[in-house]
């Protein structure tokens, strides 16, 4: 394989993205937690249907606590302008958790149409049309 195959390869191991992630929690076995890294405040704002809140700093006291053994974890932060998915991303990795890291995080999660969870329910705002056009979809 040249370096380039490589890389993509390597990429693709370690990220998912939200349509994917999604498609995969709407199955209902979507092989893998998602985990919402991000702080109490955030949370409380808006969430991931499903996700597990554990924040980045929490992570080695509590993961063995909250998530099974061996049991792949997608985390997610804000958006593509944090790194806040990628630390999180490190502190499962050194516990030798498989882990990816959602593209676009809870930003995109919401331009794309898909429903929040707040503590007072559901809600979904709609789908910002540069991120997903109407009628159309990307077809990767």
């Amino acid at each position: 394989m040249d370096t380039a195959e490589q890389y993509f390869r390597a990429k693709l191991a370690f990220h998912t993205d939200v349509t994917d992630v999604h498609t995969a929690m709407e199955s209902g076995e979507p092989g893998f937690v998602l985990v919402d890294s991000r702080g109490v405040d955030s949370w409380r704002a808006g969430r991931i249907p499903g996700a597990v809140h554990l924040p980045t700093d929490d992570i080695a006291a509590h993961a063995e606590r909250l998530l099974p053994a061996g049991t792949p974890v997608v985390v997610y932060c804000w958006g593509p302008g944090c790194n806040g998915a990628t630390r999180a991303a490190v502190e499962f990795a050194r516990l030798g958790r498989p882990v990816r890291e959602m593209l676009g995080g809870f930003e995109y999660w919401v331009r794309e149409g898909f429903a929040v969870e707040t503590d007072t329910g559901l809600t979904r705002r709609p789908a910002d049309p540069l991120t997903a056009p109407p009628g159309m979809t990307c077809a990767c």
